[in-house]
């Protein structure tokens, strides 16, 4: 099969992030057993969703991962033109949610794969595949916490995002969690009877935006943009009527944090500063939404090397977004960024890949086999 006929099977399964995923992962395990390729699906915790890792080659030797996540966005936003679950071809445009970001990779791996299971592999090729991704990176622990048992310690892992075939270096870590406050309801000209949750989380909201004012001073990494960590407050809910009480107040924080710096670390201040609201009466509630480590390799690095030789073009040394590369570095094996496609179409309506962006992808990936049989 063509990449092209591949990534319309893909796009045509509603894997949004957060949602069961059993029909994308037995259509992509009926083929790679089809070509002959064993399959481990390895179900979260959740039990209605499942990561998948494949070995192509001896699987007594080191080789490389090339990894991906099936999940997608949802895709209620306004603007599409086409059924955005149904592959549309215009030209040399692949239209459909996911298409860039990152069932386009899954789809040129996955075409790649008869070639690669003819091969005499030397080296083997890891694929691994996970689910949740958009949540946060959720579903990639379980599976790389498996991995002494799935293959030898790898070479390097290769993560498919939306690079436009550039490899990428590093990214910044992340961390987002959610904080709910809970006082006592009542009506507004009684205001001694009630606890009002949005006055409480005020001088929560003023610890967090201290700290985001402070973070602009430093440290600094000069590879990203902007060059410092960083802390934002995301959402606000809480009330129901200007004389009522509120009593419960939601507030979604998010840190990115630069190489070294956990990002968990630099919500604790905030999270500190709402638990002791409880001292006031006040019921606080912190939730880790999602966390990852950032990433960074080091320009001299083999993988970079690799795959500077692989694109014929000079790996750049860092992004703004996040991706499951920093997860797989923590694990002790090197990782890179580089995948087809443009981040700048992702998350949007009449998200696109180009087909050359995906023979371009399926090209290095053989390519990479190649290099695994010397």
């Amino acid at each position: 099969m063509q990449a092209a006929e591949i990534l319309g099977k893909l796009v045509g399964f509603r894997s949004v992030v957060g949602l069961p995923n059993n029909d994308v992962v037995s259509w992509i395990r009926g083929y790679l057993e089809s070509h002959g390729i064993a399959v481990d699906v390895l179900p979260g915790p959740e039990g209605d969703r499942s990561n998948i890792f494949a070995t192509i080659g001896p699987k007594e030797a080191r080789g490389y991962i090339i990894s991906g996540h099936m999940d997608v966005v949802p895709a209620a936003e306004t603007g599409w033109t086409s059924d955005p679950f149904r592959l549309r071809v215009e030209a040399d445009r692949l239209y459909g949610r996911g298409t860039t970001d990152m069932k386009g990779f899954l789809a040129a791996v996955l075409a790649a794969v008869p070639k690669l299971a003819a091969m005499p592999l030397r080296r083997p090729l890891h694929l691994a595949l996970s689910y949740d991704e958009e949540a946060g990176c959720r579903g990639v622990p379980h599976m790389i916490a498996r991995l002494p048992e799935l293959c030898r310690q790898p070479l390097g892992a290769i993560i498919g995002e939306p690079t436009g075939m550039r490899a990428i270096r590093a990214h910044k870590g992340k961390a987002a969690a959610r904080l709910t406050v809970r006082g006592r309801s009542g009506h507004s000209s009684r205001p001694d009877q009630g606890l009002n949750a949005i006055h409480g989380v005020a001088g929560v909201l003023t610890q967090a935006v201290a700290e985001a004012d402070r973070l602009v001073g430093g440290p600094f990494e000069h590879v990203f943009e902007p060059p410092y960590s960083s802390l934002q407050i995301g959402t606000v809910k809480g009330g129901q009527a200007v004389n009522i009480i509120p009593d419960s107040c939601e507030v979604e924080f998010e840190a990115r944090a630069i190489s070294g710096v956990d990002p968990a670390e630099l919500l604790a201040p905030v999270r500190k500063t709402a638990e002791a609201l409880t001292t006031l009466g006040f019921e606080v509630e912190w939730q880790e939404l999602s966390a990852y480590p950032a990433l960074s390799l080091e320009p001299d690095a083999p993988l970079a090397a690799l795959l500077e030789e692989l694109t014929g073009r000079e790996a750049l040394p860092a992004v703004s977004y996040g991706t499951e590369a920093g997860l797989f570095q923590r694990a002790g094996i090197d990782a890179i960024i580089c995948g087809p496609g443009d981040i700048g179409r992702a998350h949007k309506p009449d998200e696109y890949i180009l087909i050359d962006e995906l023979m371009a992808c399926r090209a290095m990936v053989e390519a990479l086999g190649a290099r695994c049989t010397a």
